[in-house]
């Protein structure tokens, strides 16, 4: 026998009863025969769709002294040692279940229920108010417990996130990514058997719990298995579930979700806490700590990489691109773009003339800036490649990250002015037309850029682009781990 707050479990021989405790905890009410049978039967409905020969129907049993007979789930028996939970703790190989779970909920999530009430709670406001909920019931305990001292950057960080991603949470809707999905899923509830695993005890007692976005659904597992000390497997498994479920996200939707999912948990084990339960202060501060690691990771930033011709901007802005995981927008391949021709096709002409007229210019960086916008308010971080030689396309920048709540991070680049020009003669075609002549015009009218770091790329490149993610990351390498996308992820 085993207990949880709301039902006690038996365990006779191959089945395993469920019964429903007689309690109204505000959130259930279990009370009367009737309420504990229709939950009983809810129950069996729900989770059967994700283990139909586990869920064996409603049974019942009577007691000598009860007025009516008292409902129960009547389900198989699965062994014990075979949770994945364990597997995880005892270092078993478990990469062919986290991809077979992935494909079954992906399956689940493409057909799954949908409808005007399952995407109200995909809605920013709603995921917000989530949130928010959580957040007033952790200060509610201000006096009873030490709350996180992480609790104030984890506020931060959620509110700047969620102010400016409209867009992304509506195109998710648009999508049909919001689905009556499982709500609950950790490691402890499926089980690896060797016809495949089973995925028990789906979140019944409240539908609109269940009501979540499929990312999120599956970022509830991913969690539990970091906290498992499954990182790896974490980020595995979201991989898979992305690459069944063919999901846009940008990686820095996973990580919000799965920092939702671990400060739930966070919340719980700081309530437990306060009952006495032995272990559960630290279990709180330890997943407060994996929602601040994955928030800051999901934080959407616009990182402005610029300088001289020559000075190693654009071999920068790829290697940091791609070190990150981000998108890289370039403005000679933007420009060229503009006029309709090929990007290294060459458009060579005198200091301000040609493609490179003020005119042509500010063109340029307003469709760079344009397309930076859609990026950010998606989701995605930006790495941009332009000289920013003129205050005004900076200031421009500046307001684009105020209005999608994008973290700015400039970078200066800078070498010797041999060095320029000896990369100048020696570079090879490509998207960029400047030549020495230029470069020498342009130095002698660089305006100061106080607000940017200043990097060397005279050196080696690695050094530059340690340099470059000190700025961009200052938290350093405390990070979540980094969740690409299915295409990039090896099989």
């Amino acid at each position: 026998m085993c207990e949880t707050h709301t039902a006690t479990l038996f365990f006779v021989g191959d089945r395993a009863y469920k019964v429903k405790k007689p309690v109204d905890l505000g959130f259930v009410d279990y009370t009367t025969v009737e309420a504990r049978r229709n939950a009983c039967a809810r129950e069996v409905a729900l989770n059967r769709r994700f283990a139909p020969d586990v869920y064996l129907g409603l049974g019942e049993f009577h007691g000598p002294d009860a007025e009516a007979p008292e409902p129960l789930v009547v389900m198989r028996r699965m062994p014990d040692e075979r949770r994945l939970s364990r597997l995880i703790r005892t270092g078993a190989a478990v990469d062919d279940v986290l991809r077979t779970v992935a494909r079954r909920l992906a399956a689940w999530h493409a057909t799954a229920p949908r409808g005007p009430e399952v995407e109200q709670q995909g809605t920013r406001n709603a995921l917000s108010a989530r949130w928010e909920a959580s957040f007033e019931q952790l200060h509610a305990l201000a006096a009873d417990a030490a709350l996180p001292d992480c609790l104030p950057e984890i506020e931060e960080l959620v509110r700047r996130y969620l102010a400016g991603r409209q867009q992304l949470f509506d195109a998710r809707i648009e999508q049909g990514r919001v689905v009556d999905g499982h709500g609950d899923l950790l490691a402890e509830d499926v089980f690896c058997l060797d016809d495949g695993p089973r995925i028990l005890d789906c979140l019944e007692f409240d539908d609109h719990l269940r009501y979540v976005d499929g990312l999120d659904d599956a970022a509830f597992l991913a969690m539990d298995l970091e906290q498992l000390g499954a990182a790896e497997a974490a980020a595995y498994f979201l991989a898979r579930y992305g690459e069944y479920s063919a999901d846009p996200a940008p990686p820095s939707l996973w990580h919000h979700y799965v920092a939702y999912r671990a400060f739930v948990r966070a919340k719980v084990s700081l309530i437990q806490s306060r009952q006495g339960a032995p272990g559960a202060e630290a279990a709180s501060r330890r997943l407060a700590s994996t929602a601040l690691r994955h928030l800051r990771t999901s934080a959407v930033s616009l990182t402005l990489v610029g300088g001289l011709p020559g000075s190693g901007k654009s071999t920068l802005s790829g290697a940091l691109a791609d070190r990150l995981g981000v998108t890289l927008l370039s403005s000679d391949r933007t420009r060229k773009e503009l006029a309709g021709i090929p990007a290294e096709q060459s458009a060579t002409a005198g200091y301000e003339e040609g493609l490179y007229t003020p005119e042509w210019t500010a063109k340029t960086y307003t469709a760079l800036l344009d397309r930076a916008a859609i990026l950010l308010s998606a989701g995605e971080s930006v790495v941009c490649d332009a000289t920013w030689f003129d205050a005004a396309q900076r200031d421009a920048a500046t307001r684009l990250a105020e209005h999608t709540s994008a973290d700015l991070v400039a970078l200066h680049c800078h070498v010797p002015a041999d060095v320029c020009e000896t990369r100048l003669h020696n570079r090879e075609a490509g998207a960029s037309d400047a030549t020495p002549t230029i470069a020498a015009a342009m130095a002698g009218k660089q305006p100061p850029w106080p607000e940017a770091v200043p990097v060397d790329t005279s050196g080696a490149l690695e050094s530059a682009v340690a340099r470059a993610l000190t700025a961009v990351r200052p938290w350093g390498t405390g990070q979540a781990p980094l969740f690409r996308r299915p295409y990039m992820e090896p099989d």
